[in-house]
């Protein structure tokens, strides 16, 4: 029972004096004086991160995330904890689908990533999204195959389909096209070895801002241009959506990808 409950259930107690129930009260709140971290925990912002909860299922992906990919990103999101936030993982395989409604309630930045299981979702659970992104400003954090996620396609109001999707031995530099922007502080190009090609065109409405760029090099050599890093305000919410973040390529590990995804839920945060 924390102090403020106790105060008053002190106060409605027909047996006990107003003295008494003064007395409870100082008593309660020299607790929250002591205590100082109960206090400021109440009033932390909470990122939540999201997963279907296959990436340590399939074979291929458990080696690289034994603890599902929704732990990796919770992990590199940990510097964040010093600047008053709290971290919340949660699947698809949770009750509620991981995503209640006071969860989501108090949620500040949700972080969504799918592959195979966008279909289980449910729609009431979609209708919640889009309402607190809309009417609340929540923020939310799209990442690589969650393009198809069914909260990213209704906040995006299009088919969110790309050109083209090739895991093919493909490499890329992520490149840094707006070095004012938030999301890129701290962060300069840099190259991921693998990555799963998703070729223009991106049937998105045209983005606010592209803060991230890219350039695919193909197994032949030959170069395509993708963008890595897209913004939008929906309602009263902002929308990253991040290119990179296949289930068998270690990118959520990253560094620089970390950086991004810390930056993105700051920009994101209302």
């Amino acid at each position: 029972m924390n102090e403020k409950h106790l105060v008053t259930e002190s106060f409605s107690a027909p047996l006990i004096s107003r003295r008494h129930a003064l007395g409870l009260g100082a008593t309660a709140l020299a607790g929250v004086l002591v205590q100082p971290s109960l206090f400021a925990a109440s009033g932390s912002k909470k990122v939540v991160v999201w997963s279907e909860g296959s990436a340590n299922v399939d074979k291929g992906s458990k080696e690289v995330y034994p603890n599902d990919i929704n732990t990796a990103i919770a992990d590199g999101l940990k510097p964040l904890e010093s600047q008053g936030w709290t971290v919340v993982k949660a699947s698809l395989n949770d009750p509620d689908q991981g995503v209640n409604e006071a969860l989501l309630s108090t949620t500040e930045v949700l972080i969504w990533w799918g592959h195979k299981r966008h279909g289980e979702v449910k729609n009431e659970l979609v209708d919640r999204i889009e309402k607190r992104v809309k009417e609340d400003g929540m923020g939310f954090i799209s990442t690589h195959s969650s393009h198809f996620a069914k909260p990213y396609k209704r906040l995006m109001g299009t088919a969110c389909t790309w050109g083209e999707y090739v895991a093919d031995g493909t490499s890329a530099e992520v490149i840094v096209k707006d070095p004012s922007h938030p999301i890129c502080k701290g962060v300069k190009n840099f190259k991921l070895p693998k990555i799963e090609r998703y070729g223009e065109p991106f049937a998105v409405p045209t983005p606010e801002s592209v803060p991230l760029d890219g350039i695919y090099t193909k197994p032949n050599g030959q170069t395509a241009p993708g963008r890595m890093g897209l913004c939008w305000t929906i309602g009263k919410g902002k929308v990253f959506y991040f290119t990179p973040g296949h289930e068998t390529y270690d990118d959520y590990y990253r560094p620089e990808v970390r950086q991004i995804m810390m930056n993105a839920v700051l920009w994101a945060a209302r």
